[in-house]
């Protein structure tokens, strides 16, 4: 179930944005928080819904060391890979969201993690959850393919926690998260962060606050041009 997220106030108008994105994608939590921050300069809210994608569907279940992962998909020098990462950090405390950076750093699978959302969903609690799973990875340094450390989010934000097991152990959100990837990328979605406003906008990668901002415009314009 979608929910309402950065709404100033109850008579506040709300457009329907749509966010399919990867728990393992530094970019998706920076465009995530570009938008709030523009969403809070608008003056609008947001029906949001989250979207499965994996950067990475082959990762073996151990995942594998960023540095090394972004050498091999990438080329990234280790001087580059250490850049990269003091950009985004910066980038991150910007916004107000700590990224967490070390020679130890794991790209993990994702798949779990995505039927778990999937399962939230449901349960009106997906957004805490895909928030919670950005720290949990980003900023604690924990493995979010674990299925006790995928319970132990879910808790915090408020899920039963032997049902979070159960639906991991039982793959009963498998199928459904894969038709929902296979939805998104059969529509030509490649790559993300890709935010899709009212159903209609594509807007892709962390555009910045002040370009959400105009797109959040753009929407609320239309829709009283069209009232």
């Amino acid at each position: 179930m979608p929910v309402d997220t950065a709404t100033p106030s109850t008579d506040a108008p709300t457009v329907q944005i749509d966010i399919v994105s990867d728990v393992m994608c530094p970019w998706c939590i920076v465009g995530y928080k570009q938008l709030e921050q523009a969403l809070g300069a608008v003056g609008v809210g947001a029906y949001l819904r989250w979207h499965p994608f994996e950067l990475n569907p082959q990762m073996p279940a151990e995942g594998q060391n960023m540095a090394e992962h972004l050498a091999e998909k990438y080329g990234s020098t280790p001087a580059q890979s250490v850049e990269n990462r003091k950009r985004l950090s910066q980038m991150g405390s910007d916004l107000g969201f700590a990224f967490n950076f070390s020679d130890d750093t794991r790209m993990q699978n994702t798949f779990a993690a995505h039927q778990l959302l999937t399962w939230a969903q449901a349960k009106g609690l997906q957004h805490p959850l895909k928030m919670a799973l950005f720290d949990a990875h980003f900023t604690q340094g924990h493995n979010v393919n674990d299925p006790d450390v995928l319970a132990d989010v879910a808790a915090s934000v408020g899920l039963d926690r032997s049902e979070a097991l159960e639906v991991l152990s039982s793959g009963s959100f498998a199928e459904q998260t894969r038709e929902a990837q296979q939805f998104w990328t059969s529509r030509g979605i490649s790559g993300v962060p890709s935010m899709i406003f009212e159903g209609k906008y594509l807007v892709t990668g962390a555009q910045g606050a002040d370009n959400y901002a105009q797109m959040l415009r753009k929407v609320l314009e239309e829709r009283d041009a069209a009232a």
